[in-house]
């Protein structure tokens, strides 16, 4: 599929300079750049690359004037990197396109779809299930009992997603990932042993959230885990039965979330950060990577370390730290000279 300059700028609002009619059928980096590509300059620091560049157009920033001879044709836009991630999403909607039932799979009694529905081969959906318009649900994907879909989402190939599990609207659920499975809960025995408690709760997930490969999310032990609007959620990430995750918070690889803990809104949480079960995280909190949080979080803190600190004091320690071997020997120099 090839688009001309012109047509890419109506798409982003943008304008053209250099040639109109120019046409490209794929994207690429810009150091990368070929002939027919089309690539995008946002970060000041690869400024060079656009004299070089063998991409057909280039995207990039209003502000943006050429000091030297460039062979591109530009589309000027506000923000050159909202602009292209714009077009990605048009380019990877473009892609997936496909549409009707692949054979063999299964559909149980009483499913409902909408307009636009692909479901891949060995692909297993239950009884009572509802399904919007323009789903997409890939090879080898399980979707258990009265589960609700909404329109625009995409299931890709391998993801389970278990009974009573509700999604919402344009959603995005990544290969491998796993929904509603039970909850980590169990009671102990007298004797040393654990018995199974029950979860039959179930998970909602709101509209707009984008759940990475190989997440998993278990259902409620009652009620219901709760992925709010916005939230976006990296790669193997586990979050325990009963979690709530605010609107807009984003979540890095690795992260684990034990169950009944409340995450406020427009939370930013790095890679691999730990958090303890039956705790309050307010909103606009923002968790540095590798850090364990055990206590309850107020609106606005900044935290870093294990346990978590507030990060302008773990800086300040960690000066300390790292030179404590030195202190202690000057410590037992200070207790020999003052025997």
């Amino acid at each position: 599929m090839k688009f001309t300059a012109e047509q890419i700028a109506g798409i982003l609002e943008g304008e053209v300079v250099g040639n109109p009619n120019a046409e490209v059928s794929k994207l690429t980096k810009i150091e990368e750049g070929v002939e027919g590509s089309l690539t995008f300059l946002a970060n000041p620091k690869y400024n060079n690359h656009i004299y070089t560049t063998k991409a057909t157009i280039t995207i990039v920033n209003t502000t943006f004037f050429p000091e030297g001879e460039i062979a591109t044709t530009l589309i000027k836009v506000a923000d050159a990197y909202l602009a292209f991630s714009k077009l990605l999403a048009f380019y990877a909607d473009a892609k997936g396109t496909k549409v009707g039932i692949e054979q063999p799979s299964v559909l149980s009694e009483n499913v409902k779809y909408g307009d636009n529905f692909y479901l891949g081969s060995f692909a297993y959906i239950g009884v009572n299930v509802t399904i919007g318009n323009d789903v997409k649900i890939h090879p080898n994907c399980f979707i258990g009992d009265n589960v609700v879909i909404g329109n625009n989402v995409t299931i890709f190939a391998g993801a389970k997603v278990f009974s009573e599990t509700e999604i919402g609207n344009n959603c995005a659920i990544h290969s491998g990932a796993v929904l509603g499975a039970d909850g980590f809960g169990f009671a102990p025995n007298p004797d040393g042993t654990f018995s199974k408690i029950p979860q039959i709760g179930n998970l909602i997930i709101e509209d707009n959230v984008n759940i990475g490969a190989c997440t998993t999310i278990d259902r409620a032990t009652m009620g219901s885990t709760i992925i709010r609007k916005g939230v976006k959620l990296d790669n193997q990430i586990q979050i325990g039965h009963n979690v709530e995750i605010g609107e807009n918070t984003v979540i890095a690889a690795l992260t684990g979330i034990a169950g009944s803990t409340k995450i406020g809104h427009n939370c930013m949480i790095g890679g691999q950060v730990g958090i303890a079960g039956h705790i309050t995280i307010g909103n606009n909190v923002r968790i540095q990577g590798q850090s364990g949080v055990s206590r309850n979080i107020k609106d606005g803190e900044f935290l870093q370390g294990t346990p978590s600190l507030d990060y302008k004091d773990y800086y300040k320690s960690y000066v300390h730290f790292k030179n404590l071997p030195t202190i202690v020997k000057e410590i037992e120099k200070l207790k020999k000279n003052s025997k």
